[in-house]
């Protein structure tokens, strides 16, 4: 079977994806990917899951679209039962598997945590996730208390130059030119 437990776990590990139900009987799987080209999932290996507390390493036979779905069939999955079992799996790498960015380029998972303060010195709380919009990126970001101006959550455009002046990934603070009334 080609889920077992993994050798080298992973040490900084990337949620990818998410395996979800059973597709036919042979034991393909739908597979749900938060890569920003789907396909792109496929480039990261090895995949790991953790079942029953530990990390088992994934090996893929094959994947194939199957009318807007990604499928996949796992290596000693064959039949619906034994895929049924892989439903909700998260998809995990390791994440010194992605490419290097350029810089003012970042990823999603190095802003998550980062507290947002603007060109006031004006703490606006910490930022608990990212929203795709088409045209930008927003960060959500979060005060622990309802703050002076009423806010407790902040919808702020991911705009570079503009609203985000600095990231400063060491510090964790992102700075932005943003009034915390609105």
């Amino acid at each position: 079977m080609s889920i077992k437990p993994a050798a080298q776990l992973p040490v900084n590990p990337l949620i990818l994806g998410k395996m979800g139900a059973a597709y036919g009987i042979r034991g393909w799987l739908k597979v749900f990917s938060s890569t920003e080209d789907a396909e792109s999932i496929f480039d990261y290996q090895p995949w790991f899951i953790q079942r029953a507390g530990k990390w088992q390493l994934v090996e893929l036979e094959g994947w194939k679209h199957h009318n807007q779905d990604l499928i996949i069939k796992v290596k000693g999955i064959d039949d619906r039962d034994a895929a049924a079992l892989l439903t909700n799996c998260e998809i995990t790498v390791d994440s010194t598997q992605l490419p290097a960015l350029e810089a003012g380029d970042y990823y999603w998972k190095d802003l998550m945590g980062c507290k947002v303060v603007n060109l006031e010195g004006y703490e606006m709380g910490k930022v608990i996730d990212l929203m795709e919009t088409g045209s930008n990126d927003v960060l959500v970001v979060k005060a622990n208390l309802k703050d002076a101006f009423g806010a407790q959550e902040r919808l702020i455009p991911f705009l570079d130059e503009q609203v985000i002046k600095k990231v400063d990934l060491s510090t964790g603070t992102i700075e932005v030119d943003w009034d915390p009334g609105f």
